[in-house]
């Protein structure tokens, strides 16, 4: 992806970015570099990700909408404009409250 791709390149609100679709989940990566990815995520109500786990840190910024989020044994509920951090190496799930838009921003550790 080349910068003049990206669409973050002027100021804009990045839930404008992504469009809900009905029954699914709808992924657009904005950033992707060798030391992390920049991801937007729209869900319909209902839809998530199962549970998994990545060796990388990341942390979610809720841009619209509500989402139960697993991290580990904890959930949490996140809502417009709040931010949560997701460990590298521990299990992590989402569903969708209601219609939710998301940025996932994830670190990738360095190479030695």
């Amino acid at each position: 992806m080349s910068d003049r791709d990206n669409p973050l390149e002027r100021p804009t609100t990045p839930g404008s970015i992504i469009e809900l679709q009905q029954g699914a989940v709808v992924s657009r990566t904005i950033v992707r570099q060798p030391s992390g990815n920049v991801t937007l995520f729209a869900f319909d109500e209902g839809e998530g990700l199962a549970e998994h786990v990545t060796p990388h840190e990341a942390m979610i910024l809720a841009l619209e909408g509500d989402a139960e989020i697993t991290v580990g044994s904890d959930r949490h509920r996140l809502r417009d404009g709040e931010a949560l951090h997701l460990p590298a190496s521990v299990p992590h799930g989402i569903r969708a409250r209601s219609p939710f838009k998301m940025m996932l921003v994830m670190l990738k550790k360095a190479e030695i």
